[in-house]
């Protein structure tokens, strides 16, 4: 799994770069030096792969940890337990309130710094009462490069991101996912309900729901990709490159119309530049 590259023009021996399985070694000794961990477990591709990883190195002495919330689909956190349960890990499930947190709802930029404050006490309550040495999130190599508030909160609190650590990629954890035969290896990339806000738009359990419905009505129809991203009456959608085919040959946009309207949006817009990542980001 070696990745080779010319100097170009240079003729020289090929560079090559940290194979896969070094980066892998390396996470499994950060993850060995701890003793004991508790895994903050969302369920996505990251975070299922920490945890096996934990898992295999640490035995018994690592538990998960997934916080059941407004903003967190049911699907996703019966996903979590599901895959844990598979894991034989101890896994426990705790109940964030972020739209109780004083500004959370209306949406600041630093909307994702509150949560997850909010999230790692809570966390780090569990851990000093378990004696358990460390607290491990599963941010990763790219996640640097991205507008993330949450993780301000995470080094406040000496929260370790040892897939980070190890310099591993996001498509190198779907490589290893994948050696590991994790389901989640292909498992489309996931952030919190209130991602699908604008910055500034009031957040409420009503619109989160509304959300929820909306984007389930979307995975139940087979598609994976996609976002729905909520301005007040307006739902846009950010579809993948196969759920753009899949509506262009489906002849189901009447029906998502209609049901998209059935719980309280007037306007259906599809957005021509398809799911991106911290769309919201951009304005």
């Amino acid at each position: 799994m070696t990745e080779c590259g010319k100097i170009a023009g240079s003729g020289k021996t090929p560079l090559v770069r940290p194979s896969f399985q070094t980066k892998y070694a390396h996470l499994k000794r950060i993850i060995s030096r701890a003793g004991s961990a508790v895994v903050a477990f969302s369920g996505g591709v990251d975070s299922a792969f920490l945890l096996k990883v934990c898992r295999d190195v640490l035995k018994k002495n690592v538990l998960a940890v997934t916080a059941k919330s407004e903003t967190l689909p049911v699907r996703e956190l019966e996903a979590a337990r599901d895959l844990a349960e598979k894991m034989m890990a101890e896994h426990i499930v705790i109940v964030t309130e972020e739209l109780k947190l004083p500004g959370f709802s209306d949406n600041p930029p630093n909307r994702c710094y509150m949560c997850k404050t909010e999230l790692f006490s809570k966390v780090k309550r569990i851990a000093e009462k378990r004696n358990i040495n460390r607290i491990f999130d599963g941010c990763n190599a790219d996640d640097k490069s991205d507008f993330r508030p949450g993780r301000i909160a995470a080094r406040e609190m000496g929260i370790r991101s040892p897939l980070e650590e190890a310099g591993l990629t996001k498509a190198e954890i779907r490589s290893l996912s994948k050696m590991l035969n994790l389901p989640t290896w292909d498992k489309p990339s996931f952030a919190c309900l209130s991602s699908r806000f604008p910055y500034h738009s009031k957040i409420t359990i009503e619109t989160l729901r509304q959300v929820e419905n909306a984007e389930n009505y979307l995975w139940n129809l087979g598609m994976r990709v996609f976002r729905v991203r909520h301005h007040d009456t307006m739902a846009r959608l950010e579809l993948g490159k196969k759920e753009m085919q899949f509506l262009r040959e489906s002849g189901l946009r009447n029906q998502i119309v209609q049901y998209f309207k059935s719980i309280g949006y007037k306007y259906i817009a599809l957005d021509l530049e398809g799911y991106r990542t911290g769309s919201m980001n951009e304005t």
